[in-house]
């Protein structure tokens, strides 16, 4: 893949999105539902929440403002704070959820400054993915909730829909505000050493049919703790450096993003296709860090590679990324154990005191979903499922993703 950035230029990006971002996320996935019981919130345990949190960003993704009534206590509890939330509205099967959603919305818009709090709207999670609706159905209530906000005069407000990135298609993308997509590497079963170029070629992918419109990530991340699924191995070390790696290169070329997800939750079930569900947080159980603060350092990193030329396929570029990884030497091979980079099983062998995994003292060598209700945002299905809107996919790959991805559905 040909490098079209010089190392100045990098730099210079680098060093502009860092100072745009002072904190180490620009949001994260949350559900307000106590994280070891999944009891509802109250006003107070979401300013507990937020006061861990704000130490990693002021931006919170929910999925739907109706289940558990939380829209409500997270909007009371951001009042008179410079913290935003995207706000999401479940879409099930039938219309129902939506409606049910869409009629809370509203009655917080009049309770609430949304202009201030409110970042985005989100109409649905992975619906189409989830075959619950099409595409022209999720683009339609996209485009009806922006019309009730609209009325209200908060119609400056953003509203897109998150999907899969195989789901998005022209539809979808003359919809939206913005095109949120949803990739996740590891349900793809590739191993960490190639999940950035995996993530990155999906990214593209769907620039090239968003046209003007911005591309967020609305979803991504890796697991700590559980199962193998195909070569993706869920450690502490893995999500270390995918968070790395991932966040750098975002960072560099300007992609706004999601990460998946604020805590490990114990409530979440655990029967789907590898039981990871549990442990996608960047904060374990007792919302304590998982990896210590800053969490990542991008001093000196530098990007497998940087966008194809127009007509570039994905087993083209992934061609080219193999043979400058090659050529370049796995770096980021190193970090693929859990802790202990000489354990080939990626058992914790206790690299750093209590447990943690300390960025700061990287070498400097170092470059590289019952659909009834709410779908759970831990329910990381997004991967290689179908060719759709351009993208670039073998058919073997998106039949083994679909089949597991599917098993791997739960309820928020």
């Amino acid at each position: 893949m040909k490098f079209t950035l010089t190392l100045a230029a990098m730099a210079a990006a680098s060093a502009t999105a860092m100072a745009a971002d002072s904190l180490p996320f620009h949001a994260l996935s949350y559900n307000a539902k106590q994280i070891k019981t999944g009891d509802c919130p109250t006003v107070d345990s979401v300013r507990d929440d937020l006061k861990v949190l704000e130490d990693f960003t002021k931006e919170v993704r929910i999925y739907s403002v109706n289940d558990c009534k939380q829209g409500e206590p997270i909007l009371r509890a951001m009042e008179n704070t410079d913290w935003k939330v995207q706000l999401g509205l479940w879409v099930g099967k039938d219309d129902s959820s939506y409606e049910a959603d869409k009629k809370e919305l509203l009655r917080l818009a009049g309770l609430f400054d949304f202009k201030k709090q409110v970042s985005a709207v989100i109409v649905g999670n992975e619906a189409v993915y989830r075959e619950e609706q099409t595409q022209a159905q999720i683009a339609a209530k996209v485009k009806d909730t922006k019309s009730a906000l609209t009325k209200l005069g908060l119609g400056s407000i953003p509203v897109t829909t998150s999907e899969t990135w195989p789901s998005i298609d022209k539809t979808i993308v003359d919809a939206v505000d913005y095109v949120n997509m949803h990739a996740f590497p590891f349900w793809e079963g590739v191993p960490i050493e190639g999940a950035q170029d995996k993530m990155f070629q999906h990214i593209y992918d769907i620039k090239k049919i968003a046209g003007t419109k911005e591309v967020v990530v609305g979803e991504t991340g890796w697991p700590s703790d559980g199962g193998n699924y195909g070569d993706s191995a869920p450690t502490l070390q893995n999500e270390k450096q995918y968070m790395k790696e991932f966040i750098c290169r975002a960072n560099l070329e300007n992609i706004r993003y999601v990460w998946f997800s604020a805590f490990d939750e114990a409530w979440k079930p655990t029967t789907n296709a590898s039981d990871v569900e549990t442990h996608w947080g960047i904060l374990d159980g007792d919302k304590k860090p998982k990896i210590t603060l800053p969490m990542y350092n991008c001093k000196g990193f530098v990007p497998n590679g940087t966008p194809g030329e127009e007509g570039e396929s994905e087993s083209e570029s992934n061609d080219e990324s193999e043979s400058e990884n090659n050529d370049e030497g796995d770096d980021s091979a190193n970090d693929s154990s859990d802790a202990d980079e000489s354990d080939a099983d990626g058992k914790n062998d206790n690299d750093a005191s209590d447990g943690l995994l300390d960025l700061e003292s990287e070498s400097s060598d170092d470059q590289s979903d019952d659909t009834s209700g709410p779908e759970s945002e831990e329910t990381e299905t997004s991967g290689a499922m179908s060719v759709t809107g351009g993208n670039v996919l073998s058919t073997a790959a998106a039949i083994a993703f679909s089949a597991a991805a599917l098993a791997a559905s739960s309820f928020v």
